[in-house]
């Protein structure tokens, strides 16, 4: 068992099963800006689903919520790749931001609104064609 557990290990370590390309890291792939973001919100309680059109730096409602954009980017050359937006989402009568970060589209649990009646998440982000 142990020599199994070393080899897992090393693997690991070594980023054998991360899917990364071996000298080049996340951090420097380039990345484009786009003109906004296109979200997608969800109503738990009546399934109501809508699309939000947002500009970077504007802000949009829906239901109790205030969704501000910061920015969209998206793989340089490629505006059809994974999208990743910074939002920041504020419920009415809260103080603190229900959310507040990056939310990736290819991967919207990863860094996900945790609310009991919303859910939000980027589609893809808008570009000028």
């Amino acid at each position: 068992m142990r020599p199994l557990a070393a080899l897992l290990l090393a693997g690991v370590t070594t980023g054998l099963w991360t899917g990364a390309t071996p000298g080049v890291s996340a951090a420097q792939e380039a990345a484009s800006l786009g003109q906004g973001a296109i979200l997608r919100a969800l109503d738990k309680v009546n399934g109501s689903v809508t699309d939000l059109e947002l500009g970077n730096a504007s802000s949009a409602r829906f239901g109790r919520l205030t969704i501000n954009l910061g920015e969209c980017r998206f793989p340089e050359g490629d505006p059809a790749g994974d999208a990743y937006a910074f939002l920041t989402i504020q419920e009415d009568g809260q103080t603190q931001p229900q959310f507040s970060g990056w939310m990736i589209a290819s991967s919207p649990a990863l860094s996900a609104l945790d609310h009991p009646r919303y859910d939000v998440w980027v589609m893809r982000c808008k570009t000028a064609s």
